[in-house]
């Protein structure tokens, strides 16, 4: 369960990355929401500690036990659906008194190290008909159960990273683009029912979001318009360095005035912009693109697939969220209600982020490097012994 790894084979690059923009999300929640600081300051020393020692377990150990794992997702997910505590007219939640956590968030990880193993085992028969369709029904079954909360952007994200799962995993290029050629006419016509008035598939306020997005001079839109268009307005109001350090007090702030709801989640990058400009959202952009791009590299140093599929799915869901978080606050996309990776307020967020940065680390302490290291201390006690 737990090995005498080497230090030198630990990523300290991926922990400061980690440390430093959680930090930049501590004191963003604090600007937004002061009450809130001192909770996301918690839910940080709780993840890295949990990171910590997620980072000494064995992975392949722990994959050992994916059907439970993967029984427990559903458990948890039909406890959301039977006991879910409800809020803004989705049931995303489970109440236990003393915490209030989002299942759906850990579910993502949950899925990585699952199928991290399921595609493993199947690495000789991958491309057959019988194992894609117990992969696609494995998927269908908790994809479902989010998508019934309703959480449209989790149902989205999953079915994204689990494409990107299947790939590293080396699905045929064939297959690929039979999968595209049928997915394109199927979304279109999607997106061609969501978009009528008496249509049952989405939510209301799910279809309002993107006729806003689509259709902003619509009055009937103009809620959902105003926040995006705030949004964007604090983050050119903070020019180069932002009204923070340029010490502006007197100037009006977005934030300060409530002119964007949730900017502690949703909207923290607009809350970046106005108080530390450019700069400050250049810095998280940044560091997320190296967190992401530190998972892929230890993608490439795995000892096996399953430690390359863990590391590209935990970088994919950083890549992906960050990506939606910051083009809904830019008004680039229509408004999803995506947290920005380890910067948004939401302490279940951010404790299954470093669960899945605990397995990475994991995945480069026992990479190519240590097995050939390993290996050669095991061939010069033999030669000992003889």
């Amino acid at each position: 369960m737990i090995k005498q790894y080497k230090l030198r084979f630990y990523n300290f690059r991926l922990v400061l990355f980690l440390l430093l923009v959680s930090g930049i999300g501590v004191e963003l929640v604090g600007t937004a929401r002061q009450d809130l600081q001192t909770k996301q300051l918690a839910g940080v020393v709780l993840g890295v500690a949990v990171m910590l020692i997620l980072s000494l377990i064995d992975y392949s150990w722990i994959l050992n036990f994916q059907w439970i794992m993967y029984g427990f997702n559903i458990v948890m997910l039909l406890g959301v659906r039977l006991f879910g505590d409800s809020a803004n007219g989705a049931a995303r939640w489970i109440d236990l008194g003393f915490i209030r956590f989002q299942p759906t968030e850990l579910t993502k990880i949950i899925i990585i190290l699952f199928f991290a193993k399921f595609f493993m085992d199947h690495e000789e028969d991958l491309n057959t008909l019988k194992t894609l369709v117990q992969a696609a029904v494995l998927l269908i079954i908790p994809l479902v159960l989010v998508y019934s909360q309703p959480d449209m952007k989790n149902t989205i994200t999953i079915a994204i990273m689990f494409c990107v799962l299947v790939y590293i995993a080396g699905l045929n290029y064939k297959i690929i683009g039979g999968a595209i050629l049928i997915a394109i006419p199927l979304l279109i016509i999607f997106l061609s029912i969501v978009v009528q008035p008496d249509q049952k598939l989405i939510k209301d306020y799910q279809r309002d979001r993107i006729m806003s997005f689509l259709y902003p001079e619509n009055e009937e839109y103009s809620d959902d318009v105003e926040q995006q268009n705030n949004s964007k307005t604090a983050i050119a109001s903070g020019e180069l360095i932002g009204k923070r350090l340029s010490k502006e007090e007197n100037t009006a702030s977005v934030n300060e005035g409530n002119f964007v709801a949730e900017n502690q989640t949703d909207f923290i990058f607009a809350v970046a912009g106005e108080e530390y400009g450019f700069l400050g959202c250049s810095a998280i952009i940044i560091l997320l693109f190296l967190i992401s791009a530190e998972c892929v590299r230890m993608s490439l140093r795995a000892k096996d697939q399953a430690g390359k599929i863990i590391c590209c799915g935990v970088g994919t869901i950083v890549a992906l969220q960050a990506f939606l978080n910051i083009s809904v606050a830019t008004g680039i996309a229509p408004n999803t209600g995506t947290p920005l990776p380890f910067v948004s307020y939401g302490l279940t967020s951010l404790v299954s982020m470093f669960i899945g940065m605990g397995f990475v680390l994991n995945v480069g302490l026992q990479g190519r490097a240590y097995k050939k290291d390993i290996e050669k201390k095991d061939f010069y006690q033999k030669e000992e012994y003889l």
